[in-house]
């Protein structure tokens, strides 16, 4: 184990992905707690930190913590509620509550039930959503396709590199029992469907879905007593872009490149050092530019760097080997977490990665902050 590693997660558990119906997100997110419990094997009466995530836009009253820790039936000495909690945040604040000695082992939940509920997606979001609005961003869609633009316009980026990031992902998709989206697609096939908002098409947004997903953290040292196999924090590290429209050079969200000097650092790691990426995926342009501000190639070269096949099963950098947001499900990143760890794990059969032992899982919020984790299985200690 690394010297760095202060916490470890040692369980996670996720119900199916899709459609859920007759259930309400708390009663998914509850059935993933358990799940994550009995991974880690130990019965709740040991859980004494609790931070819960409310889905997106949900019409309910869901994923707050005092309604959580009713129905789980514990009454931890640490709780919170992460409004935009989006998996990389909770697990921060997991981390945090156990190195500050609030807590000993912290359950992270998220549960939805958007796909049935019909959630609205189609309403701006965050600081500024009323400016967006006017500009006639409704969706995620209409701003990424911009930065899309822009990326083309600066680096000669095509749409044939673009396409490849949900190809890829479909490629990762078709190895999982569980991703949603499953069936073949070729850039052939990306390249002939209609866009939905130029140079985007469906391929390249998330679908929406119901499910949950929970973590089970503990510190480093009560990790070495549990039945499965750790996988520790080595490094994390956030930053906001709170104002929004005032950053220079917003669509390209410049800053996130900050939090890859910040976690590879507080890591005491590099780019070179990672074995496989988990890069949050609410559109592929994210990805895309994530790659580059991860140092995984130079600002421009993304392009190049997915057609030639380095993300896809096979290739040197394995990213979103679930399927991602655009494959998988649609989950705000905690699917990519759960992932993660059961890849460090080698759990995850046809599609594992061989000898992968130190994973990045990035979270970005549109335009607004990011969060980022470096994990690892401790075994290069």
């Amino acid at each position: 184990m690394s010297p760095r590693a202060r916490t470890a997660i040692i369980g996670v558990g996720a119900t199916e992905q899709g459609e859920i119906p007759g259930q309400s997100a708390n009663e998914i997110a509850v059935r993933a707690a358990a799940l994550a419990l009995a991974d880690a094997g130990i019965d709740k009466s040991a859980v004494d930190g609790l931070v819960t995530c409310p889905p997106p836009l949900s019409a309910e009253r869901a994923g707050i913590d005092d309604d959580m820790g009713q129905l789980l039936g514990i009454n931890p000495t640490f709780s919170s509620t992460l409004h935009y909690g989006a998996c990389g945040f909770s697990l921060h604040l997991g981390a945090m509550a156990i190195a500050s000695g609030l807590a000993t082992t912290v359950l992270l939940t998220y549960g939805t039930n958007q796909r049935s509920a019909k959630a609205n997606f189609g309403v701006p979001i965050g600081g500024g959503a009323s400016w967006a609005a006017t500009a006639g961003f409704l969706h995620v869609a209409g701003p990424a396709a911009m930065a899309a633009q822009q990326h083309m316009h600066r680096y000669g980026t095509t749409e044939e590199q673009l396409g490849w990031v949900a190809v890829a992902q479909r490629e990762w998709a078709q190895r999982n029992p569980i991703a949603i989206f499953r069936s073949p697609l070729s850039i052939e096939d990306y390249l002939a469907s209609p866009y939905t908002v130029a140079p985007l098409r469906r391929h390249d947004l998330t679908m929406v879905s119901d499910g949950g997903t929970a973590v089970v953290l503990t510190s480093a040292e009560r990790a070495r007593d549990t039945r499965a196999r750790p996988v520790y924090l080595l490094g994390m590290a956030q930053q906001s872009a709170l104002r929004n429209d005032q950053n220079p050079d917003r669509f390209q969200r410049p800053w996130m490149a900050d939090i890859a000097d910040r976690v590879y650092r507080a890591a005491g790691v590099g780019a070179s050092d990672i074995d496989i990426a988990y890069l949050q995926d609410a559109t592929s342009v994210w990805v895309l530019q994530q790659l580059e501000q991860f140092g995984f190639c130079k600002p421009g070269e993304a392009g190049p760097f997915l057609a030639e096949g380095h993300t896809r099963p096979g290739g040197s950098l394995p990213v979103n080997t679930h399927g991602g947001q655009l494959s998988e499900s649609y989950t705000w990143n905690w699917m990519h977490l759960y992932e993660a760890v059961r890849q460090l794990r080698g759990e995850c059969g046809d599609r594992q990665v061989a000898g992968a032992r130190t994973a990045l899982h990035s979270q970005t919020h549109d335009f607004f902050k990011g969060a980022a984790t470096v994990l690892s299985t401790g075994d290069d200690s």
